[in-house]
């Protein structure tokens, strides 16, 4: 089964995590220094804060496959949608290791589509190269 996954760019990570904390009922499922996840059954989402540069809101939409098999239908779908899709592949991104592919809706709004499949002591591939 799937799961819709949000990414917020934040300015104060422990403000946000209090406030989604409490509006979820709960705390996070994973938080960093700089970055905070919950992987909510209801709703079921992956709902996730990051202290980031840039604009602050929505950073992309996504949707969470559960299996490789989950992850090739979704590409599918995006390749039906005749948008520019980027197919990333394995990565490393929000303290995990992930296949995602990308394309932006009509408005310019990204969305991810990925399956899971480690964690990582480092939010991208670029800081574990670096360090």
């Amino acid at each position: 089964m799937k799961r819709m996954h949000v990414m917020l760019k934040v300015n104060d990570l422990n403000e946000s995590v209090e406030f989604y904390s409490t509006l979820f009922g709960v705390a996070p499922t994973k938080q960093k220094e700089d970055y905070a996840k919950w992987m909510l059954d209801d709703p079921r989402v992956n709902f996730s804060i990051a202290e980031r540069e840039g604009a602050k809101g929505i950073e992309h939409l996504g949707i969470e496959a559960e299996t490789k098999e989950e992850l090739q239908e979704l590409r599918s779908n995006i390749d039906s949608t005749h948008g520019l899709a980027r197919d990333e592949g394995e990565t490393t991104c929000c303290y995990a290791n992930s296949d995602k592919s990308w394309i932006s809706d009509p408005q310019g709004v990204e969305w991810e589509a990925f399956h899971t499949f480690g964690e990582s002591e480092s939010y991208t591939a670029e800081e574990k190269a670096c360090c």
